[in-house]
């Protein structure tokens, strides 16, 4: 997966560059994968800016702005948590496109409504609204992790660079 993922990474680089754009990451379950899975490739610093991994709920308040009643009311492992940790990033960096993951890696932390393996992910452009989706991977917490992380990317180079 790994050579699947750099190529991804490699296509992603040459159109945000190509346009002039730049790309931040909020993280939680990938816990910085999909920022390491970025700045592999040299010559990142021309379109990545930053990211966040932001592992706790508290941290997802603090860093990324994301209200404490979403929290309470949906859980982080949702779509309005995700959607709000895009427009966080947005709001604290100066790039134009955020991408966020939260999700069970498990092995514990899963509810009969909330799966080990579920993830919710969001794309956002700046000034636009976000897009979320969500996933269930199979396997392991490494497999849950690695698949979300390579997912995010493909998801990202297809629906928020294709066709612009």
């Amino acid at each position: 997966m790994a050579d699947a993922v750099a190529k991804v990474v490699a296509v992603l680089a040459r159109q945000l560059q190509a346009r002039g754009l730049r790309v931040c990451t909020a993280e939680s379950c990938t816990a910085g994968g999909i920022a390491a899975a970025l700045t592999d490739l040299a010559g990142s610093s021309a379109w990545f800016e930053c990211g966040w991994v932001t592992y706790s709920n508290a941290s997802k308040v603090r860093l990324l702005g994301v209200d404490p009643g979403l929290l309470e009311r949906w859980g982080a492992v949702s779509e309005p948590v995700a959607a709000a940790m895009c427009a966080g990033a947005l709001e604290r960096s100066t790039a134009d496109l955020a991408l966020s993951v939260t999700g069970i890696a498990g092995p514990g932390g899963a509810t009969l409504e909330k799966p080990v393996g579920l993830v919710w992910f969001g794309w956002m452009r700046r000034g636009g609204t976000a897009r979320t989706e969500s996933r269930v991977f199979p396997g392991d917490r490494a497999a849950v992790r690695a698949a979300a992380a390579a997912w995010a990317l493909g998801q990202l180079l297809e629906h928020e660079l294709a066709g612009e």
